[in-house]
């Protein structure tokens, strides 16, 4: 049975009056979100948000003054459970890496149509959004020619690449194991549950089981986490 969700608060940011009226406009075709809030700045962000405390934030990336990406680094600080979608023109994956790193749940284009922000957004609201298999595929391949500085950070010293030694400096289970390595190609809930015969319940009880014991916050940190662990190839 597919999980119900609440009331979801939203709250806007986008220094164009137009971009805001236009995220309003989607985001209210769907009464289960309402929009508590706007901002036209990363500054008026962070100066409303922690006040009105919305569930989920769409964060346009490119702002005069404070940025979306600052501005999202910021938030997170003050409330580490804040849901923050980047919205933006470019698909360019480094301002994908850069959002996720800055503490961003996800990443929506502004030419996407309407019904694929909802489907996108009710999945994120219930912590189930998958990557696509496209971008699963291109971020493995820019994390196997990452920058070899980047591979000697202390706290990717002691990891490995051989999946046996993965097994050894993991604390996941081995049913943890098989759950991430199928989020890592890009695989939603659903079909992880029906290949490994689960329900997807079960399957979301893992994932947050995964996040908490890896200090994680998202689907693509576990990607990444997956491909340095050798759990999966390019």
């Amino acid at each position: 049975m597919t999980e119900k969700i609440t009331q979801v608060r939203v709250f806007l940011v986008d220094d164009h009056p137009h971009g805001r009226e236009g995220m309003r406009d989607i985001v209210l075709t769907d009464s289960t979100f309402v929009v508590v809030g706007e901002a036209a700045s990363g500054e008026d962000a962070i100066a409303s948000i922690p006040q009105v405390q919305p569930d989920l934030v769409l964060m346009d990336i490119n702002m005069p003054g404070m940025g979306g990406l600052e501005a999202t680094q910021k938030l997170k600080l003050l409330m580490p459970g804040l849901k923050i979608v980047m919205v933006t023109v470019s698909d360019d994956i480094t301002n994908l890496f850069e959002a996720i790193k800055r503490g961003a749940q996800g990443y929506l284009l502004k030419n996407l149509a309407p019904s694929s922000w909802m489907e996108y957004l009710r999945a994120i609201s219930l912590d189930e959004a998958p990557m696509s298999k496209e971008l699963a595929f291109r971020l493995l391949q820019e994390f196997s020619v990452s920058k070899p500085e980047e591979r000697k950070r202390p706290a990717l010293k002691a990891q490995s690449l051989d999946k046996h030694a993965a097994v050894m400096t993991t604390p996941l289970t081995d049913r943890e194991k098989e759950v991430l390595e199928r989020v890592s190609t890009g695989a939603s809930n659903r079909e992880i549950a029906a290949e490994l015969g689960l329900s997807e319940h079960t399957v979301k009880n893992h994932l947050k089981n995964i996040l908490q014991k890896l200090h994680l916050d998202n689907r693509v940190q576990l990607t990444r986490y997956a491909f340095e662990q050798g759990m999966v190839e390019r």
